[in-house]
């Protein structure tokens, strides 16, 4: 890929981030259609350039044309969140966050993961120079992602330091209702200066969700207390069970059947050495209401606008360095996974595509066997989730571009790239 369409892929689309970020800083009161329409102009503004670059010959033809452009330039002067570190993190009780303490032990013959959640009042920058007033677990939005394997215990002691009554609801199987972090059970909301510790049993295996129940509920999302809840699946259950892990009764197992979803929950499981071959991430879909009336203003990929998207690069993966916005550089010989929930609030589904290629969809990641194969869209309402399987091998090296498709949400920050390499 020259260096020419990665410096295209920055200098013509700098203009949308920055008149997104001139229209949030000048006026608080700055609705999503007033930002949309900053953004119309801005787009025709940079369209001039391109047709004008186009014509020179500067950038070989082909990509602008006349129906604009999206990325990012600028930079992010906060560094207490990487949206890039994010991706990769997983809990897992070995200490794998400085911000999340917690423990990995035995106990009554099961293991046990144990993390210290407390709840903060804080900011959150969502655009380069705009803070947003969140309200976060561990002061990070999205919340730190839990990792498990089913069947073991996840203990949370949980914290409030909030101003406001916070709890934690799992989106899991939770047996027993004095977990279930909702106002009318157990404790109840935690006011400020109380904790409590959750527990709960790991499962089914899939992609689940946590997030804070306390009302009004959509404030206490909307505001960032949200996370993701790994659980992966045991090979050993699969092997006695397999008929709940995929679309087959039980009288149509076969011993290949068999033998190919122990394999796969093998890749699914971080405790064995197959999962090593999967490059795993984390994107949570989220959106920020700038002005509080009701309609976000700025959408994005695991909080920060643009943050996949194109800075600046010579082209070869090369980044600057203190870049804080680039492309999503993975291994096209290595399979892809991606553990993709929705926390958007305001807006009744969020969505996610590929150009350039397909891929396989497992909805709520509770089976091993696909539920969409060969699809490039998918959608999830609030609180969804699943993970999305990718296959780069065949793909030229270069930038393929990922996003929401709904057109809004692409052109106010929910776009980013794959860089294949």
């Amino acid at each position: 890929m020259p260096s020419l369409d990665y410096s295209r892929a920055a200098d013509l689309s700098e203009r949308l981030e920055q008149r997104l970020v001139d229209s949030l800083e000048s006026d608080v009161t700055t609705t999503r259609r007033a930002v949309l329409g900053s953004i119309g102009l801005a787009g025709s503004a940079a369209l001039t350039g391109i047709g004008r670059a186009d014509s020179e010959g500067e950038h070989g033809g082909g990509g602008g044309g006349s129906h604009g452009n999206f990325g990012a330039v600028g930079e992010y002067d906060n560094t207490t969140f990487d949206p890039h570190e994010f991706l990769y993190q997983f809990n897992t009780g070995r200490g794998e966050q400085e911000n999340v303490p917690q423990a990995i032990y035995e106990e009554d013959g099961r293991t046990v993961r144990e993390f210290e959640f407390t709840a903060v009042d804080t900011t959150v920058t969502i655009a380069p120079g705009i803070e947003f007033p969140a309200w976060a677990y561990n002061g990070q939005v999205p919340g730190p992602t839990i990792r498990a394997v089913e069947g073991d215990l996840i203990r949370v002691t949980f914290e409030n330091l909030g101003r406001h009554a916070h709890t934690i609801h799992p989106h899991l199987r939770n047996l027993n209702p004095e977990m279930d972090g909702i106002p009318q059970n157990g404790p109840g909301v935690l006011d400020t200066g109380e904790s409590f510790t959750y527990e709960w049993i790991a499962q089914p295996a899939g992609t689940h969700f946590y997030h804070c129940h306390s009302l009004p509920l959509k404030e206490h999302i909307h505001r960032g207390l949200y996370g993701t809840i790994v659980i992966d699946p045991d090979p050993e259950r699969v092997a006695e069970r397999p008929e709940e892990y995929c679309n087959y009764h039980a009288s149509q197992i076969t011993d290949e059947l068999r033998a190919d979803l122990v394999a796969e929950a093998k890749t699914r499981n971080h405790e064995y050495p197959e999962n090593d071959a999967v490059n795993e991430m984390v994107i949570v879909m989220n959106s920020f209401d700038t002005n509080f009336d009701g309609g976000n203003e700025v959408y994005a990929a695991n909080t920060r606008a643009f943050a996949y998207g194109v800075g600046r690069t010579d082209g070869e993966g090369n980044w600057q360095a203190g870049e804080t916005k680039h492309p999503i550089q993975i291994d096209g010989q290595q399979r892809q996974r991606i553990y993709l929930a929705n926390a958007t609030e305001f807006d009744l589904v969020n969505s996610f595509h590929t150009h350039s290629q397909f891929f396989d969809y497992y909805d709520h990641g509770t089976t091993l066997t696909p539920t969409l194969q060969t699809v490039d869209t998918i959608m999830q309402c609030q609180a969804q989730r699943g993970i999305i399987e990718l296959d780069y091998s065949t793909h030229d090296p270069g930038l393929y571009m990922f996003h929401a498709h709904q057109s809004e949400f692409a052109e106010l920050g929910w776009m980013s790239f794959f860089e294949v390499v």
